[in-house]
Parts: structure tokens; C-alpha cells; sequence
């Protein structure tokens, strides 16, 4: 019986998936839907997500909380860490203890232990050979990661790659460019709209973007164009 219950969760995960695979699909939503059926399915604590713009700069795009997003932006800003391990290389990393990678990361390390997590495991974003990216699962214990588990966090994630450079953009190398810097502009936006709403709305920024998302969902809108709403004061949440 758990063993159909969890196959069931995960054929779940993959169809959430797929069904961004729309005209005008949102990158950011199908990003925060991939960090967060994994921190569900593969038992993490938290999960964080790096995208590499067409600069080939890597960019915080998508967390499931906020210290998880703290990491993240460590990791961008001083360019090291397993996630940028992981990006560099294109291939899994994992780490059961934190705490013993001794000065490998020792930023990492530091904010790691402040945030109480004690191991992690990334995941390459790679379509063809070429990553674009990186997904962080944090936990809170020490241990490895099944090979279940990594199977399954490395299948989500390349279902997620081929869904940003799906066919109709993957043909010109210009249109991938924009369809990525699209997605990092759209999280600027996003991230100062949770601000904004956090600010008005007296709630944290966890909630804020929970708030902008269940907006977007309702209204069949994009999150760029509810956090746009919101910056230019026509939408009140």
C-alpha cells in the first residue's frame, strides 16, 4: 500500500508538471511546483533553485522558505557551494553531513549550521548535455539520499529543463535567451511585490508570495503579471 501511495504521489508530481506545458506557461510557477513536490516527495526540510541567465550568471529563481532562499543567495553572490558545484559539473552532489565538509564551503557551512540544516543534495538542470542550472534539497538530519530518491529528484528535474527550453523555443539559441531573462526579470518583480504585500498586508514574506501565487492561480494570470499588478497599486492583496 506505501508503496502505490508514494508511486501515486510521484505520477501526481509528473502530471503537475506536464501541465505547464502550455502556450504561455509561467517559468517561475512551473520552478516553485518542481522545489516544492520534491521537498514533499524525497522528504526534504526545504529546497532551493539556481537558473543561469544567457550572461551564464546563476540567479536565485525559486525556494520553499526563507532561509532555504538565504543559502541560495549566499551560494549566487560568493559563487560557491554545492548548488554551483553542481551547476559546474552537471552531474549530483551530495553531501550527508554539512558539517563535515571542513573548509570546502565554509560560508556554506556557517549559514548552513545558523539555519539548522545538516545535509544537502543538488540536482543539475540540464537539457542535452548542458546545465542551466541547479535545485538544492536541504534537510534537516545527517544521511544519504536513496538512489530512488535521486532517480526520481533527477527526473523531475530534467522534465522541468526540457519544459523551459521545450521545442518551440530550443530551436533559436536568441529565443532561449529571452525566454531566460524573462524568467529573471519576472523574479525581480516577484520578489519586490512580496515586499510590497508583506509590508501592506502585515504578513511575512513566506506568506506574501503564497498570497501572489494563490492570486495568479485563481485569476488563470501569470505571477509576473500579478506582482507587476501589485507594484503599480491596481491590485491590493
Amino acid at each position: 500500500m506505501e508503496s502505490t501511495t508514494r508511486a501515486s504521489r510521484v505520477s501526481a508530481a509528473f502530471v503537475k508538471i506536464a501541465q505547464t506545458l502550455v502556450d504561455d506557461y509561467d517559468v517561475l510557477d512551473l520552478l516553485h511546483t518542481l522545489v516544492e513536490e520534491c521537498v514533499d516527495l524525497l522528504d526534504a526540510t526545504a529546497a532551493g533553485l539556481l537558473l543561469a541567465g544567457p550572461d551564464g550568471v546563476l540567479q536565485v529563481m525559486a525556494s520553499t522558505s526563507e532561509e532555504s532562499h538565504l543559502m541560495e543567495i549566499l551560494q549566487q553572490d560568493s559563487g560557491a557551494g554545492p548548488c554551483v558545484d553542481c551547476y559546474v559539473t552537471g552531474v549530483p552532489v551530495t553531501i550527508r553531513d554539512i558539517a563535515g565538509t571542513e573548509d570546502r564551503w565554509p560560508e556554506f557551512k556557517e549559514l548552513a549550521a545558523a539555519q539548522g540544516y545538516q545535509s544537502v543534495h543538488a540536482f543539475p538542470m540540464r537539457v542535452r548535455g548542458k546545465a542551466i542550472g541547479a535545485m538544492n534539497l536541504f534537510r534537516t538530519e545527517t544521511g544519504e539520499m536513496s538512489e530512488e530518491d535521486i532517480a526520481i529528484g533527477q527526473a523531475l528535474a530534467d522534465v522541468s529543463t526540457i519544459s523551459i527550453l521545450q521545442e518551440r523555443t530550443i530551436r533559436e539559441a536568441a529565443t532561449v535567451n529571452d525566454q531566460l531573462q524573462r524568467a529573471l526579470n519576472s523574479r525581480v518583480l516577484v520578489e519586490q511585490a512580496k515586499g510590497m504585500v508583506a509590508h501592506t498586508s502585515n504578513v511575512n514574506t513566506n506568506e506574501a508570495f503564497q498570497l501572489l501565487r494563490t492570486h495568479a492561480r485563481s485569476h488563470n494570470t501569470s505571477l509576473r503579471d500579478t506582482a507587476e499588478a501589485v507594484l503599480s497599486r491596481t491590485l491590493t492583496l
